[in-house]
């Protein structure tokens, strides 16, 4: 192996890359519904705040105080229409109800229909997950080619440095099996 700070700048860098996109598959999977109340369903709800499009996570506490109630308490009360509208026309299939200070989300159980299309998009936010990591394996080789074209490294290192950045992403790779693997058992479990 060669001795450059180079080689491990840039396989920091791919791991740095690769751990991003397993943090924002893990965020994407939060927000699929399983059956269970999970808080993190709001995250992408976004709501008109006084022109602004706002989270809904920033607008007030969310809670799940049972396994099957997502409990929204709406910090600026005036704004509780405008957070019940936006979890109405969010594609979450959620009817909120609301007592005019506390928004209660009933999570009813999925169908085995809509628990077989959140396993298919599961599975494609997966793939594009890996899409995403192997095209950074792309940008990895390449920065290595070009050491090799500066003359920096050999032929040799080139290879070796080809067969580690690879190794790296199998590893990461299965990190998403698993991930998948898990989540598909828990939207697939009654």
């Amino acid at each position: 192996m060669f001795s450059l700070n180079e080689d491990k700048v840039i396989y920091e860098k791919f791991r740095e890359k690769l751990e991003k996109f397993l943090n924002h598959l893990g965020s994407e999977f939060n927000s699929i519904r399983a059956g269970r109340a999970n808080p993190k369903l709001l995250d992408k709800v976004m709501v008109d705040y006084y022109g602004t499009m706002t989270p809904i996570n920033q607008m007030g506490n969310i809670s799940a105080p049972d396994p099957r109630t997502i409990a929204v308490a709406v910090w600026d009360i005036s704004q509780v229409r405008e957070v019940v509208k936006a979890i109405q026309a969010s594609d979450l299939g959620l009817t909120p109800s609301d007592d005019g200070k506390v928004i209660r989300l009933s999570v009813p159980q999925p169908t085995e229909e809509r628990r077989v299309e959140f396993v298919k998009m599961t599975k494609k936010l997966a793939e594009d997950c890996r899409i995403n990591m192997r095209n950074e394996r792309r940008v990895a080789i390449d920065e290595f080619k070009s050491l090799k074209k500066d003359g920096k490294i050999t032929e040799d290192d080139l290879e070796t440095s080809e067969k580690e950045v690879q190794k790296i992403l199998n590893t990461y790779s299965d990190k998403v099996d698993v991930m998948v693997a898990g989540k598909e058992k828990e939207i697939l479990e009654v």
